[in-house]
């Protein structure tokens, strides 16, 4: 059976109707202290947002699709501290997301140019250990929206160490956001991460924003 494709994509090559389900799938909302409802008037503010990002920072959000299938979106987004990482993905595509990271950290790292790379927990998840994995270590806490999570912070150099840095990673997107490679769905390694990390990590304001 050959490995599945992953692609990362801009957010308004997918069909509106798919975006607000997943934006407003209770499963995903309930680790999101900054969610909302989305119609399909709000959910279309959100990601003509999201792309511009791409044309304000030079990085930003993707859509993610698995073999041609929607499975979530993810990537980088500009905050005060640094570039944000964040991925949500539909419950059927969850055992993927381990796999989605690393192709998204290694695109970020070595074709965006980024330094460093954050990740905000919300209090209700306990992903520490899953997020070690990547080499991502403690950095404090942050406030978005009036809501508190816990920070973490993965260097270059970290990610380096942690992957094999002479091999260039196949599929590179260019940075409109377009890429493809393959990728197994299966269940990760004991040294993987399994699905929990395509359960939200992110933060999902209204139009836009964290």
């Amino acid at each position: 059976m050959a490995p599945a494709q992953i692609a990362f994509v801009r957010l308004s090559e997918v069909p509106l109707a798919e975006v607000v389900q997943l934006l407003n799938d209770p499963r995903n909302t309930r680790h999101m202290p900054l969610s909302s409802v989305f119609t399909e008037e709000t959910a279309a503010e959100w990601v003509t947002a999201k792309d511009a990002q791409w044309e304000q920072h030079g990085y930003g959000p993707w859509a993610i699709l698995i073999d041609g299938d929607f499975a979530g979106w993810g990537g980088f987004q500009r905050e005060e501290n640094g570039a944000d990482f964040g991925l949500v993905l539909r419950p059927t595509h969850r055992g993927a997301g381990a796999a989605i990271t690393r192709a998204a950290l290694d695109r970020g790292f070595w074709e965006l140019g980024l330094a460093a790379v954050l990740i905000a927990l919300p209090f209700t998840r306990s992903s520490e250990r899953v997020v070690a994995r990547f080499g991502f270590q403690p950095d404090g806490e942050v406030s978005y929206g009036g809501s508190r999570f816990r920070q973490y912070r993965l260097t270059r150099e970290a990610w380096e160490r942690a992957t094999d840095a002479d091999a260039a990673p196949a599929g590179v997107a260019a940075p409109a956001g377009v890429a493809a490679q393959p990728v197994s769905t299966r269940p990760s390694s004991p040294g993987g991460t399994g699905g929990s990390l395509g359960q939200s990590l992110a933060r999902v304001g209204p139009a836009g924003g964290s």
